[in-house]
């Protein structure tokens, strides 16, 4: 149990107060036997006792005595001796400064003693107030760190739960990415397949149209629709004044579906040049050019040999 500060000042208080009196009580007495007046002397004087009743018997048996003689003259008296003082010896100077000393020291120590008590009352207090503030620091500390426990796991509770919904999100993405890429391959294998499909019909298609193309060529049908070309080209050709007997020229032509004819490039011709131009003129002119009778026959290039005569 700790003691009170009050309690502490009353002690002090009360110590004071009892050597103060006591100090004051030790002063009074000295100075009150100090100015003490000396006893008075008192005078020997020698006598004789006598019973009165010895007296009366004298007086009444014995006649009357004659008269006495003169008194003789009285002694001078003696010089009184010198009366011994009674009580203690008055103290000597030096004696008063060792008694003054003596309680000046006294007085002294006395201080040093309360100083002492106070300086150890105050480390006392001073190291009660430490220990008060090391066990406040402690608390302090104690609280400080179980908020930095408690701020530490609040931390590490969502860290956790923010990697945990990391990793679900992360496994969602992928399990995603796993089903578009699967559907992705799936789609890809039905086009691949779908095109397969497609390239080996077009395949057919194309082998079917070119033994068809071969057959029909095969059967001068292609030759009658260049010999059409090359006719209608004749009579849309303006024939220039160079131009001689026995013209023979060979004709690229390019054409676009429908028969539009988009270039038209003499490759070789017995003509000069007016007769080179001429021809080309003529093809652009004949355009759009005859279909052919089938149209596996339809070609985009096509060399026309033109022979107007």
């Amino acid at each position: 149990m700790l003691e009170r500060t009050s309690d502490r000042w009353v002690s002090i208080t009360l110590s004071v107060l009892l050597h103060g009196t006591l100090v004051a009580a030790l002063v009074y007495g000295f100075l009150t036997y100090h100015k003490s007046p000396p006893p008075t002397p008192t005078l020997a004087i020698e006598g004789t006792v006598v019973d009165s009743r010895s007296v009366n018997a004298a007086a009444v048996k014995t006649p009357p005595a004659p008269e006495p003689p003169a008194p003789a003259p009285a002694p001078e008296p003696k010089a009184p001796e010198p009366v011994e003082p009674t009580g203690p010896p008055e103290p000597t100077p030096e004696e008063l400064a060792q008694r003054e000393q003596a309680l000046k020291e006294q007085a002294q120590k006395e201080k040093d003693r309360q100083e002492q008590v106070q300086k150890e009352q105050a480390q006392k207090v001073q190291a009660q107030k430490e220990q008060a503030e090391r066990e406040a620091q402690e608390k302090q500390h104690q609280v400080e760190e179980q908020k930095k426990q408690q701020e530490a796991q609040r931390l590490a509770d969502e860290k956790r739960k923010a990697q945990e919904k990391a990793d679900a999100e992360r496994k969602a993405a992928e399990a995603k990415r796993l089903a578009e890429q699967k559907r992705a391959e799936d789609a890809q294998r039905a086009a691949d397949d779908k095109a397969r499909q497609e390239s080996e019909a077009e395949l057919r298609s194309s082998l079917a149209a070119e033994e068809h193309a071969n057959q029909v060529r095969n059967s001068g049908a292609l030759a009658t629709w260049v010999g059409q070309i090359a006719a209608r080209m004749q009579r849309a050709w303006l024939r220039p004044p160079s131009a001689r007997q026995g013209i023979q020229c060979v004709l690229h032509i390019t054409q676009a579906p429908g028969g539009q004819v988009v270039s038209a490039k003499v490759e070789s011709c017995n003509g000069d040049q007016a007769v080179r131009e001429s021809i080309e003129a003529a093809a652009y002119r004949a355009s759009p050019l005859p279909p052919p009778p089938d149209p596996s026959l339809f070609e985009r290039d096509l060399e026309v040999t033109f022979r107007p005569d």
